[in-house]
């Protein structure tokens, strides 16, 4: 027999407590009701509770030292905080005492069987909801969160507590180490995992489409506008908008991406009204946002509403003891692409990976190995085949000085090296793919990917 949800909601407000008691009432969710801090420990110590809610305003305290009872001695609750509308500040700080999410008043009756149900769903049949998670995770996303290393760890660790929030998190970490994938995995392993993961890199949405592509339009709105469009808070409705180089954003769009985070509502391009959002923001960069806004580039009001709770992706550099793992991962999803049974690596050419510091982090692995195992001459990588700056190189990439690839991308720089020798190789072979791969060292199939990927076309 299906368990009935059991609430706790505090408020000194008998309209409110009144108000909170009917709706969940309507959605078969059992009520206790305390009109202060006291009673509601009281309560807590007396019952078990599936999740609370709770005012910000006590007679004898406040909602955050009630958040913060609940965190210390029944950690797996959700709690959820009620302000005065208008009170980032306070939701902020709630928050960061370990609320699950908030609600301003007068409160929207949508958002908060909205919220009820995230909260509920967090703790409903764990056992189920983990195995879940996990069979979307491995759906939704090929690559894994690769490393036991101590920082790795709490990396993990970190990811699960942050799954729990609604909290909106901003991840920072250099290029290539993987920011998206631990945006996808706290989402996956939280309570909107049955909804949608939208991904957007900032910095590639040209200004001019920026409003149009985050909020939508209506069909008429600007010349081209032929259709009603919905916008990326709307396609992530219920689940998880990732801002990617949210650092890339012009001021102008700061603003109003500012006003949609705090009111939870848009107003598409051309509208009249506002409409309602349930979206969980998270938010990266490899860019030090916090100098930005002293130098004036990043809104500071923005700054602080996405970095409400921060986590930190290490550099490859930082956990050398995950490379040997990290590695044998990759060669196995190459070893896929590329049609052969396996791929291996000599303990000499791991040994240089491992002597090597990375300036492209777990991309640049990617990318190294890839390149390394369609120039080898069979299926093994030697130390020649990875093609290693030597080490006085090596410092002076990480020290960011990258004249020896003439200021060009990594990727662009290994695309253009693995196009060269596949091009030799066709050349000599008299265009014939077959000779062509066998000289490369790689499989027909391996030949085919490569020439799509890098839109090589043969007449």
């Amino acid at each position: 027999m299906k368990k009935t949800p059991v609430a706790l909601i505090v408020d000194d407000e008998p309209d409110i407590l009144q108000l909170l008691g009917i709706t969940l009432s309507r959605m078969d969710i059992d009520t206790k009701k305390a009109e202060t801090l006291t009673q509601a420990r009281e309560l807590l110590a007396q019952n078990t509770f599936d999740f609370c809610l709770t005012d910000m305003r006590l007679p004898d305290g406040d909602g955050i030292d009630l958040i913060k009872h609940i965190q210390q001695n029944y950690n797996q609750m959700p709690v959820a905080l009620i302000t005065a509308h208008g009170n980032m500040e306070t939701a902020i700080d709630a928050m960061k005492a370990g609320a699950f999410d908030f609600l301003s008043k007068p409160v929207d009756l949508t958002a908060l069987r909205s919220l009820i149900n995230n909260a509920i769903q967090l703790n409903a049949h764990p056992k189920e909801n983990q195995a879940t998670n996990n069979k979307q995770q491995l759906n939704k996303s090929k690559k894994q969160l690769i490393g036991d290393s101590e920082i790795m760890l709490a990396l993990k660790q970190t990811i699960l507590k942050l799954a729990r929030s609604q909290a909106p998190v901003y991840i920072n970490g250099e290029s290539g180490t993987g920011k998206e994938l631990v945006a996808k995995l706290i989402h996956h392993k939280g309570p909107r995992a049955a909804k949608s993961f939208v991904p957007v890199n900032c910095g590639a949405i040209p200004s001019e489409l920026m409003e149009s592509e985050f909020f939508g339009h209506k069909k008429g709105s600007f010349t081209g506008a032929v259709a009603d469009k919905k916008g990326l808070f709307q396609a992530a409705e219920g689940g998880t908008l990732f801002l990617d180089e949210v650092a890339e954003l012009p001021l102008a769009m700061q603003v109003k991406l500012l006003r949609a985070i705090q009111e939870k509502s848009i107003r598409p391009i051309g509208s009249d009204s506002e409409i309602s959002v349930d979206t969980r923001i998270l938010s990266a960069s490899h860019k030090d946002l916090l100098e930005l806004v002293h130098s004036g580039d990043f809104r500071q009001d923005l700054f602080y509403r996405i970095n409400v709770i921060e986590i930190n992706v290490p550099a490859l550099r930082e956990r050398k003891e995950d490379i040997k793992k990290l590695a044998r991962y990759l060669l196995d999803q190459l070893a896929i692409t590329h049609g052969i049974e396996q791929a291996s690596i000599t303990k000499e050419a791991f040994l240089a990976l491992c002597d090597y510091d990375f300036p492209g982090n777990i991309r640049e692995l990617e990318n190294i190995l890839e390149r390394a195992l369609t120039m080898a001459s069979d299926e093994t990588i030697r130390t020649i085949d990875l093609n290693l700056p030597s080490p006085s190189s090596n410092h002076a990439q990480t020290d960011h000085s990258v004249s020896s690839r003439n200021h060009l991308p990594l990727d662009e720089y290994l695309a253009n090296i693995e196009s060269e020798e596949i091009m030799r190789a066709l050349e000599k072979s008299h265009g014939n793919k077959t000779k062509a791969a066998k000289a490369l060292g790689i499989s027909f199939r391996a030949m085919r990917y490569k020439l799509e990927k890098l839109n090589i076309h043969l007449d």
